[in-house]
């Protein structure tokens, strides 16, 4: 219960500093475009990995393969989503922390709205 309790705070401690991923994982994010309206990250991870906590402005996100995550978000509430290829979701701005919670790996294109 602790160190639940201190992940929470920690988190709740970053996420107003929350950072872009290109920043705390640019060994799995790449910006394949940017402009004045959008910018476009391609993601790639393998199973068992996690992501720093980091911060996403309204995104899309399109799977170009299956995949499993576990979300961790700042308050500590924590999603898992399955997506299979081709899947296209719209999400809300959002700091949180990405795992990899399959067993294949991770391949999305997302698109940033600024």
């Amino acid at each position: 219960m602790k160190k639940l309790a201190l992940f929470v705070l920690l988190a709740m401690t970053c996420s107003a500093h929350a950072q872009d991923p290109t920043v705390t994982d640019g060994d799995k994010y790449t910006v394949r475009v940017e402009n004045d309206r959008v910018r476009v990250l391609e993601y790639h991870d393998q199973p068992g990995q996690k992501t720093n906590l980091h911060h996403h402005p309204d995104f899309v996100l399109y799977a170009l393969g299956p995949f499993k995550r576990l979300l961790t978000f700042p308050d500590g509430k924590t999603v898992s989503r399955e997506f299979k290829a081709g899947d296209v979701i719209f999400m809300k701005a959002q700091d949180h922390i990405g795992e990899n919670i399959g067993d294949t790996e991770t391949r999305v294109i997302i698109v940033e709205m600024k």
